[in-house]
């Protein structure tokens, strides 16, 4: 049997999309407590399939101390890895996430810690937790370094980043300007932001100093956004303090490289009289700083939507368990699957483009004429 190119590509694609759907398989955080287990007993069958799938969402979509591959819904057991804690507390301490496994208590230089939702408080040896409207009101530690899965695939996508790009360089030195292996792929991709994102807003002058910032921010975006695709729970983009990091670096980079006419349209825009200029002189602020936030808000409000909207249409299969509802949420679910692929690439299209274009705001050269004429 022989396969075209375009088939080859079909198959891929349906694969693709079908993987979320295999996040139902994998338990979220085993029952550790005899009173939580016999409540789950007694609790009615459709509720507590529900309960299943909102814990099975949020391991999706939240972060976690420890990278979790599969699971066995039967024993209820979890197969991945640990991570390192990382926390201070009076002093650093460091230690395996592995102990809190099944909700021991983590001891180290003699304080103990357990893993509540993902946050870490210091406890007795007991592992004592109070609570009030169903809020712990130990300590939790705001000093928390840990590696977490999210930081984990960050700094595997950076990695991967390197590589991929230094071998692309180096390509091009040893070929004579011809890229080769995986760069024939990556090539198009990087002259399309050159040629239509960054010298068209920025302009010729002046856009080869922000190269590098935009194609590692377009590149970073799209792998973590594809990465979200997979079964394994990593949601990076949806993760609003990535976001922000992201968006806070292009808010410094703009203000740092900004022209003087940038200020000067900013906070006294010429040809304006003066009354205007002090009720627009903070507006024009305000916006400047309100740009990062809507770059923070649109990517992670579309990635993290978009995973929940997903989980949400694959656990309604399992909800309904018929001949009719079943197939059509399933079918639902792979269009969307299909389109969140599409996604991926133009939420980091976007980011990179608005990027660009306060970039090119903010070098732009303005002509002024004389104001006495």
């Amino acid at each position: 049997m022989v396969f075209s190119k375009k088939s080859f590509l079909y198959i891929i694609v349906a694969l693709i999309a079908f993987l979320p759907s295999v996040v139902l398989a994998n338990p979220t955080e085993p029952v550790s407590e005899n009173k939580e287990a016999v409540a789950k007993e007694n609790q009615d069958p459709k509720a507590a399939i529900k309960e299943q799938i909102d814990e099975v969402k949020n391991h999706h979509v939240l972060d976690a101390h420890s990278f979790t591959l599969f699971g066995d819904a039967a024993t209820g057991k979890e197969y991945g890895f640990p991570l390192p804690i990382i926390i201070w507390d009076g002093a650093l301490h460091v230690f395996s996430s592995s102990k809190f496994d099944e909700g021991k208590v983590a001891e180290d230089g003699g304080n103990y810690y357990v893993l509540h939702h993902e946050k870490i408080y210091k406890t007795d040896a007991a592992g004592t937790l109070t609570e009030h409207d169903g809020h712990p009101t130990n300590p939790n530690l705001l000093l928390d370094f840990s590696i977490t899965k999210g930081v984990f695939t960050m700094l595997l996508i950076a990695l991967l980043m390197f590589l991929l790009f230094r071998s692309l360089g180096s390509s091009y030195s040893k070929n004579g300007g011809v890229a080769a292996g995986a760069g024939r792929f990556f090539e198009p991709v990087v002259l399309f932001i050159r040629d239509e994102i960054a010298i068209p807003n920025i302009g010729e002058r002046h856009y080869k100093k922000y190269m590098s910032h935009l194609l590692t921010v377009f590149f970073f975006i799209w792998f973590l956004n594809v990465v979200g695709m997979t079964p394994f729970g990593i949601n990076v983009t949806g993760n609003i303090s990535v976001t922000f990091g992201l968006a806070i670096v292009t808010f410094i980079i703009t203000t740092f490289t900004a022209k003087k006419d940038y200020w000067l349209h900013m906070i006294w825009m010429p040809g304006v009289p003066v009354p205007m200029k002090i009720i627009l002189a903070p507006i024009e602020l305000i916006g400047a700083i309100i740009k990062p936030f809507s770059l923070m808000i649109r990517l992670y409000a579309n990635m993290f939507a978009g995973h929940l909207v997903l989980m949400s249409l694959i656990g309604m299969m399992f909800v309904f368990k018929s001949w009719i509802g079943s197939p059509l949420t399933f079918l639902l679910s792979f269009i969307i699957s299909l389109i969140e692929i599409l996604v991926t690439l133009l939420q980091a299209y976007i980011f990179t483009m608005l990027t660009a274009l306060y970039f090119g705001a903010a070098v732009e050269e303005h002509h002024h004429a004389d104001e006495n004429h």
